[in-house]
Formats: C-alpha cells, sequence, structure tokens
C-alpha cells in the first residue's frame, strides 16, 4: 500500500519546499505537490510517477538538483521531473520572462513521454481547482500570477490541448482539466 521510497520522497518534498507557500495564500507548498501525487494514484500510475509528482518542482523551486533526485529515487523519475521543470532563470542568474518560459516548457512537453505529460495534467488540475476555489471565495488570484488572466487561461488551456491525448489516463486528466477551466473562465 505504501513504500519506505514513497515515505523518503514525501519527506524529501516536505523538506524542500518548507517555509513556501501557495500564490496568494499561507497553504503550505507541500499541499500542492501531495495533491498532483494524490491525482496521478486516482487515474492508476505506478509509484515512480506518484514520487516524480512528488518532486515535479522541486529542482525548479527548491535548492535541490536532478542529480540529487537521480541519486535518491532513480534516473526514471529523474527524467520525468526533467519534463516537468521550467527553465526559470537565464544563463546570467536573472529571472525569465513569465510567456518565455511557458513556451519554452510547452515546446518541451512535445516530446514529453506519456508519464511527463500526466504529471503535468495532474499539476494544472490542481493548480485550476485551487484558482477556483479561490476565485469562489473572493481572493485576488489574478494579481498573484507575473501575467494577464488571459495568458494563464492561454497556458492552461495550451498545456492541456498538448498533454491530454495518448492514453485514457491523459485523456481522463485532460476532461477533467477543461470542466474545471470552464467554470474558472466564468469568473472575470
Amino acid at each position: 500500500m505504501f513504500t519506505l521510497r514513497m515515505e523518503e520522497a514525501m519527506r524529501f518534498a516536505a523538506q524542500a519546499h518548507a517555509g513556501q507557500s501557495r500564490k496568494g495564500s499561507a497553504t503550505p507548498y507541500f499541499e500542492h505537490v501531495a495533491a498532483v501525487a494524490l491525482i496521478l494514484d486516482r487515474v492508476g500510475y505506478p509509484e515512480d510517477v506518484l514520487i516524480a509528482g512528488l518532486l515535479h518542482d522541486v529542482v525548479e523551486d527548491t535548492a535541490a538538483t536532478f542529480e540529487e533526485v537521480a541519486a535518491r529515487f532513480g534516473e526514471n523519475v529523474c527524467a520525468l521531473v526533467r519534463f516537468c521543470s521550467e527553465v526559470k532563470n537565464d544563463a546570467h542568474g536573472h529571472k525569465r520572462p513569465w510567456l518565455d518560459r511557458k513556451r519554452d516548457h510547452l515546446a518541451a512537453l512535445a516530446d514529453a513521454p506519456a508519464e511527463g505529460r500526466g504529471i503535468t495534467l495532474a499539476d494544472k488540475l490542481h493548480n485550476l481547482v485551487s484558482i477556483e476555489l479561490d476565485l469562489r471565495q473572493g481572493r485576488p488570484v489574478w494579481q498573484a500570477f507575473n501575467a494577464e488572466r488571459d495568458q494563464v487561461l492561454w497556458y492552461y488551456r495550451t498545456a492541456i490541448d498538448l498533454c491530454g491525448q495518448g492514453d485514457s489516463r491523459l485523456e481522463s486528466l485532460a476532461t477533467c482539466c477543461r470542466d474545471v477551466l470552464s467554470r474558472v473562465e466564468l469568473f472575470a
């Protein structure tokens, strides 16, 4: 039901993301990666994919490295995390523009294996559900982004379309994402 490896991955993710919170809230960031792993489990992905779901933001948003992920969890998990990671900074260490990062990430996802696209869809689904809840509770969601509302919605729509085909799990995740996205789009 639950392995030492999963426990190690949960601890690693929780410790790496310690002190981080979700955009515009006090919710600990670990809640997001745990939700991504839960979504992946619910559609039937194996343990390596669940672990990569837990770690999908660890290199992008913490001091953890791909080498550390590979050493602790294997090359397969590391490869999946790579597909899910944006390059946030340029060669000089400056933060890249939001649109450039998203376009590059979408281009990389075009070559991602089904498992990597599944993690991406689970990530998008949880983000969209979080956005919907925040909007329903009257929180100022769009100000927390480094892009305009229309750009954010374009990115989600494009990522869902790009990743949502190839097997029944991807199609199921994409359908769920589209349902939530359509509700989010109703909010001004």
